[in-house]
This record gives structure tokens, C-alpha cells and sequence, in this order.
């Protein structure tokens, strides 16, 4: 920004939020290999961790919706100088977000509350993740990229993206990543913070 107010420097910021897409899945938190562990968690009926109570909202916004937006801002005179935000204006708690993924694997989610804190003080690389981001509230403010983008609208609702990502997921064995580590950290966070989880 400082190089665009002292030279002209043609720039745009864009601030997406956390935006899915074929084989990805949105979850408040899962190992380094990805998320089909916990997907697989929830298939077999395992508790899945959910932090906090799951009543932060939270917005999740599908890959294509995104780049119509981004699309729209490229080579958009109207949009130098700006910061704009491209995200979905659907927000969803955590609990809910967990809930639509489960029913478009046709499941119910065991889902396990532990505080946010808990899960840092066990391990501290949440810090960031959790803490610093998705344990808070978050709901965006569109008008920008909708008057810089004319017809602009996250058009995807999650209930229906998350079915086209997981079918991907389904059918690409390579992203079926186990994640023996954090499969067994989980369980045991689960058993000392819930032991109560286990018992189905």
C-alpha cells in the first residue's frame, strides 16, 4: 500500500476467509495430513473434537464462488489501491458445520466439546489455529467486492459444496490420508477430557 500511495503502484489486497474446495473439507482442526482422518472418525462413529462449545460463527466459502470474485477484481481499475474482502455471506457455527458434513456422509457427527484452552495447554501448535483464529467469531463484510464486481454473490451454499468435496474425497484414494499421531492424540484428549465420548 505504501508503494501504491508514494509510486502508483497498481495493487489489490484480497482477504479471502477459509475457503474450500474438491477434496477439501473445512474442520476447526486437524492433523498435519489433512483432514480424512477425522472424516473417518465420524464414518466409524468416533468422537471428533470440537473446540469450545461450537457456537462461534464461522464462514466457509467454496473455491468457484471465490474465483468469480477474484476474476472480476483482475484488471478492475475500481479495485487498485483497495482491500477487499471475497467470502461467502453464510455464516454457520462450528456445531453446524460439523452437522452438514455428517449428514452428507448420511451420519450423525459424535462431536466433543473441549475448551479451547484445554486443547493449547495439550498442545501448544493450536495456539495459532485456535486461539489466534478459529475459536472467534468471523463474519465478513461483502459490499465491496459486490459494488467492485457487479452480480457478485457466493451463490454455494455449504450444505451443497461440502457434498461436491466430499464425493471428491470419496473418490480420490491418494487425499485418504491416515494420521496414526494425531488419531492417537485425539483419543486420548478425548478420554481425559470426556470419557464419558467413549462409551458407544
Amino acid at each position: 500500500m505504501d508503494e501504491y500511495r508514494d509510486t502508483g503502484f497498481p495493487v489489490t489486497i484480497v482477504r479471502p476467509s477459509h475457503t474450500y474446495a474438491d477434496g477439501s473439507i473445512p474442520l476447526a482442526m486437524h492433523g498435519d495430513r489433512g483432514p480424512w482422518n477425522d472424516i473417518s472418525r465420524m464414518m466409524h462413529g468416533k468422537p471428533v473434537i470440537v473446540p469450545g462449545d461450537g457456537s462461534s460463527l464461522w464462514t466457509v466459502t467454496h473455491s468457484m464462488d471465490f474465483a468469480l470474485g477474484y476474476i472480476g477484481l483482475l484488471g478492475n481499475p475500481h479495485a487498485v489501491g483497495e482491500p477487499v474482502h471475497i467470502t461467502s455471506d453464510e455464516s454457520l457455527t462450528w456445531n453446524q458445520i460439523y452437522e452438514i458434513i455428517g449428514q452428507a456422509l448420511g451420519i450423525t457427527p459424535k462431536l466433543v466439546h473441549i475448551s479451547t484452552d484445554t486443547l493449547i495447554h495439550l498442545n501448544p501448535d493450536l495456539e495459532g489455529p485456535l486461539l489466534g483464529d478459529k475459536s472467534n467469531t468471523v463474519v465478513f463484510d461483502n459490499t465491496k467486492i459486490k459494488r467492485l464486481v457487479p452480480g457478485f454473490c457466493a451463490a454455494i451454499r455449504f450444505d451443497q459444496g461440502i457434498r461436491q468435496s466430499l464425493a471428491f474425497l470419496m473418490q480420490h484414494p491418494d487425499l485418504q490420508i491416515p494420521d496414526p499421531a494425531w488419531d492417537k492424540w485425539e483419543n486420548q484428549v478425548i478420554e481425559f477430557a470426556s470419557p464419558s465420548a467413549f462409551s458407544f
